[in-house]
């Protein structure tokens, strides 16, 4: 089992930046792919970002140079860095696991709300 917390949304004015927390828990973290997920009203279920076991990893074409994503081992925390948002980058943020060793996303957090006012 994996529990992720998610933390660090807000209110932001355009341009501004953002700093996402997960904090994970439980076992074969490391055999996990981790990534953020985002999901505006009206919208499916985005892939924002992906953090793969070997470090690689793949952005939304739209957060390009704009977003990293990164992961510090020691603390099990997953974050997201967000620059130059724009209105369009609001949307309830979610962190992601997947099954170890797998494709499969299987583990949620509850979600953190990043408004970007224009």
């Amino acid at each position: 089992q994996v529990q992720l917390v998610e933390s660090g949304g807000g209110l932001v004015q355009s341009g501004g930046s953002l700093r996402l927390s997960c904090a994970a828990s439980g076992s074969g973290l490391s055999s996990r792919t981790m990534g953020w997920f985002r999901q505006a009203p009206g919208k499916e279920r985005e892939l924002v970002a992906r953090l793969g076991g070997g470090r690689s990893t793949i952005y939304a074409d739209s957060v390009k140079d704009r977003f990293t994503i990164s992961r510090d081992s020691a603390k099990n925390t997953l974050y997201l860095q967000m620059n130059t948002l724009k209105p369009d980058d609001t949307a309830m943020y979610y962190c992601a696991a997947t099954r170890a060793f797998s494709s499969t996303w299987e583990y949620w957090g509850q979600g953190t709300q990043v408004t970007v006012s224009s």
